[in-house]
């Protein structure tokens, strides 16, 4: 039976991976990557209006989410927004966090990641990602979607140098940042109040400041420009939309939950509150204490208050299946999936606990269906296309093993596994039809990526 990683994982928060919850990684010194459906949805529901605002195709910027106490909130790479998770639960209001997001697309949309393009060269995603983060992709966990980074030391220094904004750009960003916020009718008060922690983030040491600080200088004039504008704007006091006020708490609920201690969550959403988002919150850090008997019991209330949640159904299937109990899990896996059809991640979190029933054919197929779902949807998904290789192995299907093994070896810049398992799945499958043009592409990509690695070497 293959390792177990699930959502919040760093255990399982690194929701396809290995312990963020415990903090382990950071403790060590370490980075780590996360996915997690309902706090990249709700940065999403954010951040659409405001890339639509720049003229951006908002499917075109990919959300990074790094398990990382500090304040930051970076672009790079291209149209790549890394967000820290420290960030997202110190932010008190959604308008806050939709702030430092509309500053952040002012980079994209303004062109500033030129200089930082020419660093990096060509590399990808996932390459840009190792080199500012020391990221080992997938290696420590098996999930390349989240992978654990390894912590940067001596590196630090030349990554905050090419991440580092010139004054120019950052006054270009804010001008650009309140246009979009006016654009969609929101206030730039959040913006404002990100700038007061900033203030009071420079009277630290720089070796205590939150890397915003140093890679976004900040300067009077810059803060005068914002306050002057909400004294101004028309929409300087327009409230945020009811329902973003509750996905943020909700958000901040759940990643300090999975990412703080037990004990700390317990003691910041007591017994008595009664909010959705304290109760979602005990619900994780009696499920990460461990103590079923109490989470199960915080999650059946939350679902019987909200039957059409597909995080609540979401939840309560982790803590299923993280504890053993994987053919309980099914029905509420299905159940979030059903009802959130368009993400990825919710088909392949069931795919996993319907691969692991390993004697159930008919459950390997469902498998292969909701994978397969999954990469139309997102076609990048290290983990989608690891288990679509084991679901067909163990259905004896060789040949689509192969071909998935060799998308896999892809992403992870394997060019010599992809090329072999290409070649065998070319051998195996049918010349004919978009899988065995597909498999003729990885080939080609695979020979390239192989000369590109003998030019670097």
């Amino acid at each position: 039976m293959f390792k177990r990683v699930f959502l919040f994982a760093l255990v399982s928060l690194t929701l396809v991976a290995a312990p963020v919850g415990d903090a382990v990684a950071q403790q060590r010194g370490k980075r780590s990557f996360i996915r997690d459906a309902e706090v990249e949805n709700t940065i999403r529901a954010y951040a659409t209006p405001l890339f639509q605002a720049a003229g951006l195709t908002p499917d075109a910027v990919r959300l990074h989410l790094i398990v990382d106490n500090s304040l930051n909130a970076f672009v790079a790479g291209g149209q790549n927004l890394f967000v820290h998770t420290g960030l997202i639960i110190r932010s008190e209001t959604p308008e806050q966090l939709i702030g430092v997001i509309a500053h952040e697309t002012g980079h994209i949309a303004g062109g500033h990641l030129a200089r930082i393009q020419d660093a990096m060269g060509n590399a990808s995603t996932e390459a840009l990602v190792g080199m500012l983060l020391g990221a080992a992709v997938g290696a420590a966990t098996g999930r390349g979607d989240i992978g654990t980074a390894i912590a940067m030391g001596g590196q630090q220094l030349a990554v905050r140098d090419i991440l580092t904004h010139t004054r120019a750009e950052e006054s270009s960003a804010d001008q650009a940042a309140v246009k979009y916020l006016d654009a969609t009718g929101q206030s730039a008060r959040g913006l404002a109040e990100f700038f007061d922690i900033l203030g009071d983030q420079e009277l630290l040491v720089v070796a205590r400041q939150d890397p915003y600080v140093r890679t976004h200088p900040l300067t009077r004039d810059r803060v005068n420009f914002v306050r002057d504008h909400v004294a101004r704007s028309q929409f300087s006091a327009a409230p945020p939309r009811p329902e973003f006020i509750e996905m943020h708490r909700r958000m901040r609920a759940k990643l300090f939950a999975f990412l703080e201690p037990p004990s700390r969550t317990f003691q910041r959403y007591r017994d008595n509150d009664p909010a959705i988002e304290a109760r979602y919150a005990r619900a994780i850090a009696a499920y990460r204490k461990p103590d079923l008997d109490a989470a199960l019991p915080l999650i059946d209330g939350l679902i019987a208050q909200r039957p059409d949640d597909p995080y609540f159904h979401e939840l309560k299937g982790q803590m299923l299946f993280e504890t053993g109990r994987g053919r309980e899990a099914i029905e509420p896996y299905r159940k979030s999936a059903a009802l959130l059809p368009d993400n990825p991640l919710m088909h392949i979190q069931l795919a996993q606990v319907l691969v692991e029933q390993e004697d159930d054919l008919a459950l390997l197929d469902d498998a292969v269906r909701h994978l397969n779902t999954a990469l139309r949807q997102d076609d990048t998904s290290v983990t989608g296309w690891r288990l679509l290789a084991i679901a067909h192995g163990r259905s004896g299907d060789e040949g689509m093993a192969a071909f998935a093994m060799a998308e896999q070896a892809l992403l992870e810049n394997r060019p010599t596994d992809a090329a072999f398992h290409a070649g065998k799945a070319e051998r195996l499958l049918p010349k004919t039809g978009a899988t065995w043009l597909r498999i003729q592409d990885i080939k080609e990509r695979a020979s390239q990526a192989a000369d590109e690695k003998k030019r670097r070497s």
